[in-house]
């Protein structure tokens, strides 16, 4: 016994002596987001990857100083006096506060679940905060560092831009608002009045579903919200004789009326997905950096401008769906790095840089020769893990025919796109699906919805060649390194769980793992709760008929799906008809098929909710 346990000891401490000497694993800056100093001396990236702020001297093009922040960063903003940063930390639910000259964080500001972005109103009196997850603004008093208010935003509240004359705050949203199964999407631009502190307005955005940065002109008379507009309604099947995803801007203000929706693709190409706009001083041009095609859009804003008063309103709103219309005004297409993101211009509009998020380099456009003419680097590892080759390949459309999307244009960001989407090569409206959540996913097989592919290697490899891209996909090699980053992302934090359940979210406990109902008989356990959605990803990873088979279905057997942060991931069933989670069991549940909740009053089903936002 005791050589035994000495072998044992012996081995252990091998073990902690081979895990102490492997290299910790690789971080790369990723940088996503960019802002310049307004004498063009300084250049700050926010790296989400490496959780900082690198600030570069632009005179002498070395990086000054790097600035820890707040987990997994996703916005920085100048305060009007240029004094102070504002960074938006999504994984800490906090905003960061950086002094400029001492590049330092002098204070740690709230905010709502993850936030997306912050910006200083134009007297800096007051900080507004988009909530991705808690779909709102959060209005911040920075005199008291304190939170006055919150205002109701669109679903996956994303960026935030200050009108020039600062009277007006424009907020986007990458999720569409939720609305009835198999409908258009719709999302908004939600206009605030920075005085105030009111919602002034909603601009509808009518088939858009993944809405990024907005620019406003320095007159204030046109803005631009660069945009997806997802065609989900209809079937996937032919790639190569439709159009699946439009890559487009939505134009709003005086110097249009009414919104424009214009295409940035061409007839044979896509460039996707639009993230970032930057625009000349003198609204000449603006500037889109187009993430999974590895480039910066140029549009010719006087010849978009002058295409537009020449149509008819019934024009204006078909230019949307016009693949010839875009090179009446895209005037160039310049080649960056990889998985460009944000992008800001010097002053005197004769440089533009790139975030090249997944090349962890910023690309310096010469504006006037609409080429890059250097880049600058930002220190990632020399060596390119499998994860981290797998992300590039996430993140880009080369494969698909034309370059007409990757896997990131519907699983948003790592995420999911809250669309349901008609995927399969045959039977024309048959079998919609959800689109679901990829965080954590790596345990879960099998994949589909009807449990068809038994790993993610199927899922990723040749389905997605036949059915999706519809041209060659990748190769052995390639494919072992896509999953190999699908399987790394990470699940986010839990912010309904904190340390002890809540009086609710016990109740709620008890009703899901309950084995009666409260009239004392047994409930079945294949319609126990806690049965088909145990482990620890809470499924069984089994299919079953719970009743929520539609006539579109060809088949009533669902993959039981993981339950962890299923609060985030509406609308709900393998179809997305369900559009809460009460609507489950209130309106796909007459029968107790799935569960039994036909006994629970309002109050017990609230409880039963709460506790699922924990999981």
């Amino acid at each position: 016994m005791r050589g035994g346990a000495f072998l044992l000891a012996a081995n252990a401490v091998a073990a902690l002596a081979a895990m102490a000497s492997e290299p910790p694993a690789a971080r790369y800056p990723s940088p996503i987001e960019l802002v310049i100093s307004p004498d063009g001396s300084r250049l700050y990236a926010l790296c989400e990857g490496t959780d900082e702020v690198v600030t570069y001297d632009l005179g002498s093009g070395r990086i000054l100083h790097r600035t820890p922040v707040g987990r997994v960063p996703k916005s920085l903003a100048l305060s009007p006096d240029a004094k102070h940063l504002y960074v938006a930390n999504s994984w800490s639910d906090t905003i960061s506060d950086l002094d400029t000259s001492s590049l330092q964080v002098v204070r740690t500001l709230p905010a709502g679940f993850e936030p997306n972005a912050a910006i200083s109103d134009r007297e800096g009196r007051f900080l507004f905060v988009a909530n991705r997850l808690s779909n709102d603004v959060s209005v911040v008093d920075l005199a008291s560092g304190l939170e006055s208010k919150r205002l109701l935003a669109g679903r996956g509240a994303a960026y935030l831009t200050l009108s020039p004359d600062g009277s007006r705050i424009y907020c986007t949203h990458i999720y569409p608002n939720i609305a009835k199964f198999r409908a258009t999407p719709e999302s908004e631009i939600t206009v605030i009045d920075a005085a105030r502190q009111v919602v002034a307005e909603r601009y509808r955005l009518h088939n858009a579903a993944g809405v990024f940065h907005v620019a406003v002109s320095a007159d204030g008379r046109l803005g631009m919200a660069a945009q997806m507009r997802p065609k989900n309604l209809v079937p996937l099947a032919h790639v190569e004789h439709g159009w699946v995803i439009g890559n487009s801007i939505s134009l709003f203000g005086e110097d249009v009326g009414e919104v424009v929706q214009i295409s940035i693709d061409e007839l044979d190409r896509y460039y996707t997905p639009p993230f970032a706009i930057a625009m000349a001083r003198d609204k000449s041009v603006a500037y889109v950096s187009t993430t999974g095609s590895d480039s910066v859009t140029v549009i010719d804003i006087g010849r978009l401008l002058a295409l537009i008063r020449t149509l008819s309103p019934a024009e204006r709103r078909a230019l949307a769906n016009d693949l010839s219309a875009s090179a009446n005004y895209v005037v160039a297409r310049v080649p960056v790095g990889h998985g460009p993101k944000g992008l800001t211009l010097s002053p005197d509009g004769k440089r533009l840089y790139v975030a090249n998020r997944t090349g962890d380099t910023i690309s310096v456009i010469d504006t006037a020769a609409r080429r890059v003419v250097s880049d600058l680097s930002l220190g990632g590892p020399a060596t390119l893990t499998p994860e981290r080759r797998g992300e590039r390949l996430f993140f880009n459309a080369g494969f698909a025919f034309h370059g007409h999307f990757g896997c990131a244009n519907c699983h948003i960001e790592a995420t999911f796109d809250g669309l349901s989407w008609d995927l399969e090569p045959d039977g024309f409206g048959k079998d919609y699906v959800d689109n679901r959540l990829l965080e954590d996913v790596a345990d879960t097989a099998p994949f589909k919805w009807n449990g068809a592919n038994p790993n993610l290697e199927t899922e990723c490899g040749p389905r997605t060649e036949k059915f999706f891209y519809r041209s060659e996909s990748y190769d052995g090699w390639q494919l072992n390194d896509l999953v190999s980053f699908i399987k790394s992302i990470p699940l986010r934090p839990n912010r309904y769980r904190n340390g002890e359940l809540t009086p609710a979210q016990e109740r709620g406990k008890v009703i899901f793992e309950r084995t009666r109902r409260k009239n004392g008989t047994p409930i079945p356990a294949k319609n126990q709760c806690a049965v088909c959605h145990s482990g620890p990803h809470y499924t069984n990873q089994q299919l079953a008929d719970v009743g929520t088979g539609k006539p579109t279905d060809r088949s009533p057997l669902i993959d039981t799906p993981q339950l962890t942060n299923v609060v985030l991931t509406g609308p709900y069933l393998h179809d997305g008809s369900a559009r809460s989670l009460e609507e489950i069991w209130t309106v796909f549940n007459p029968q107790d098929t799935h569960g039994v909740t036909n006994d629970l009053q309002k109050d017990e089903l609230n409880d039963l909710i709460e506790y699922l936002k924990t999981l």
